[in-house]
């Protein structure tokens, strides 16, 4: 199977980091293996699944900079079924490094090539820019998957990570897809929340996931303890949240 998923907003705090973490422990209860890749310079992915980052050697730096092989690159994480491959803060000096490389936007797809089959998914936490780690990310993609918060510059900046998801599509990957857009951080009490989702709906119909990620305490709770939320309470509405997505994916990709 082997399906690589691009988690992408270039906002940050739109629920990126939350997403790749919870879905990966998600899928991994469900019996799914699973490699999350942590393509974000600030590596809470990495933290979240109780890695300590300043011990990382080998991450996602040295792949993108070929100087290990992808093997080499990926750790076992506490959550069932779920590896990873950390990042680093030294992450954010690749983009400089690869600026004057042949092929620059192709470095992610090539390390992974030889893995690929040997995981149901293979889900990349992206950074919160559109910058070079994330063309990489989205060249090597299958499909990307965009949260969007229930919040009011919701769909602010959509439009151009759209526009990048065809640029993308036209030049460097045409099979690249839009897995769904996946709605965040919503507050059922307020007004403004179901007016997000009645407007995301209504622009792009059934290209949005029906899961929809609710506010959590217990979700926010879970990566100052190195856990997903699945480990940390798997009674949660978060937890229900997450599984219930995964369901979905799954669903989806039969």
């Amino acid at each position: 199977m082997g399906k690589i998923i691009a988690i992408a907003n270039q906002k940050g705090g739109v629920g990126k980091t939350t997403t790749s973490v919870n879905l990966a422990a998600s899928l991994g209860v469900l019996e799914q293996k699973i490699l999350l890749i942590d393509a974000d310079p600030q590596a809470n992915a990495s933290s979240g699944l109780g890695i300590d980052i300043e011990e990382i050697t080998a991450g996602t730096y040295q792949l993108l900079e070929h100087t290990i092989s992808v093997k080499e690159a990926i750790v076992k994480t506490n959550s069932p079924n779920v590896d990873i491959i950390p990042a680093h803060i030294d992450l954010v000096a690749i983009e400089i490094e690869l600026v004057d490389k042949e092929e620059r936007e192709y470095m992610l797809k090539k390390a992974l090539k030889d893995i690929k089959e040997e995981y149901d998914y293979i889900l990349i936490d992206c950074a919160p820019s559109l910058g070079l780690i994330t063309l990489n990310s989205l060249v090597a993609a299958d499909a990307v998957i965009i949260p969007i918060q229930c919040e009011y510059f919701a769909l602010e900046g959509l439009g151009k990570l759209l526009n990048t998801i065809k640029g993308v599509q036209k030049i460097h990957n045409k099979a690249l897809d839009i897995e769904g857009l996946l709605l965040t951080m919503y507050d059922s009490r307020l007004r403004l929340s179901n007016q997000v989702v009645d407007e995301v709906k209504k622009h792009f119909d059934n290209m949005v996931f029906k899961t929809i990620i609710q506010r959590n305490v217990r979700l926010s709770e879970a990566p100052s303890y190195g856990e997903s939320i699945i480990k940390y309470d798997a009674t949660s509405r978060g937890a229900e949240n997450y599984i219930n997505l995964a369901n979905e994916i799954l669903k989806r990709n039969k």
